[in-house]
């Protein structure tokens, strides 16, 4: 079988939808099935089979954030070729409606290929209420469609209509096959992993840590970069126990999840899944993040949740995690440390790329199907 994933985001750009893509494909690879990715540029250093860049991306605000999206002729035009060229079994569109390297293979000529979408965005149901007939007749080029979580399901219902959408949820990477060398840490250390940008919530994460005060033994390692970096590190550079590491590589985050104790997740919203809970789960950290819908579906009794935005329960929630790892109890006893990894690894992106290929499988065998 042969499967072209489409993405319409730029790879080298970290985000949810582009690490569940090159996921898949190195999931599907291991499984042998002959991948392609097809995704805007630049590239970088993508470690999947096969990748074609179709065009170079540009930033464009969706959702609470920053979209790295194709919008030149010349990534549908690239997109064509490509697909005509290699001939796919499958054509997996991942955000379907998002514009881009996407339309470009919902609008191309019928052809033998199954033609699949998954829907990854949660938030922003205006949206497809005010596109929805066109994005009706959009989906209605596709022979099926799924969605990454109930979440992400509901957001797009006013577009769906009575259209069947099951919820096959997202991937974790386990790599259980490669040890990695914890980072060093000189006490229980939480991690925040993410955009800095308001909807992420590291300015309430940073204001909880300001409420306990120099007391609390934690210290936070925060990973990544965005529009707030600046602002957040001139307003509390005062926080001595708080270390900035920036945009960092895999092989360096893999070191900083291995290391820490706590995840915190403390999100305000725009959150369809959670696979970085997932991620801690498997690394043994104890999770704390916020109460919404698309971390809820995920967590279940394995971390402590908290109202979105609220900087007192959160600061409260740190407090107790940090006070667990110390004494190794509750959330952080060996027991519960188990039973959060041995359930995040029912979500390996082995498991999730079965299940797609089953539905293939069942799409392919319908009556009339090519």
């Amino acid at each position: 079988m042969r499967v072209a994933l489409v993405c319409p985001y730029a790879l080298v750009r970290p985000g949810g939808v582009q690490g569940q893509v090159l996921g898949l494909a190195r999931a599907f690879d291991r499984c042998g099935v002959d991948t392609m990715v097809l995704a805007p540029g630049p590239l970088g250093d993508v470690d999947a089979p096969r990748v074609t860049a179709v065009g170079r991306s540009v930033g464009v605000p969706a959702n609470g954030s920053v979209a790295p999206l194709a919008l030149g002729p010349g990534a549908w035009f690239r997109t064509l070729v490509a697909l005509r060229r290699w001939r796919p079994d499958v054509v997996h569109l991942h955000e379907p409606l998002a514009p881009g390297p996407t339309w470009a293979a919902l609008a191309a000529p019928t052809s033998d290929a199954l033609r699949v979408g998954t829907l990854h965005r949660a938030g922003g149901e205006a949206l497809y209420r005010w596109a929805g007939p066109a994005a009706r007749l959009a989906f209605a080029r596709l022979d099926a469609l799924f969605a990454v979580s109930e979440s992400a399901r509901l957001t797009a219902a006013p577009a769906l209509g009575a259209r069947a959408c099951p919820v096959v949820g997202n991937g974790v990477e386990l790599r259980l096959d490669r040890p990695v060398e914890p980072e060093p840490s000189t006490g229980p250390t939480v991690l925040f992993v993410g955009r800095h940008e308001p909807r992420k919530g590291l300015g309430v994460l940073l204001e909880s840590v300001e409420t306990l005060g120099p007391g609390w033994p934690g210290r936070v390692w925060v990973v990544g970069s965005g529009p707030e970096s600046a602002s957040l590190m001139a307003r509390y550079r005062s926080l001595e126990n708080v270390q900035w590491w920036g945009a960092v590589d895999d092989a360096t985050l893999a070191r900083l999840f291995a290391g820490s104790h706590v995840l915190c997740a403390p999100s305000l919203g725009g959150e369809s899944f959670g696979v970085v809970l997932l991620e801690a789960m498997v690394a043994r950290s104890v999770v704390v993040c916020s109460d919404i819908a698309g971390y809820s579906a995920v967590v279940g009794s394995h971390g402590l949740q908290v109202p979105p935005g609220d900087s007192a329960m959160l600061a409260g929630a740190l407090e107790r995690a940090v006070a667990a790892v110390v004494h190794q109890t509750g959330l952080a006893a060996p027991s519960a440390l188990d039973a959060a990894a041995g359930y995040a690894a029912g979500f390996s992106m082995e498991a999730l790329a079965t299940r797609y290929l089953r539905y293939y499988e069942q799409l392919t065998a319908r009556p009339g199907a090519s």
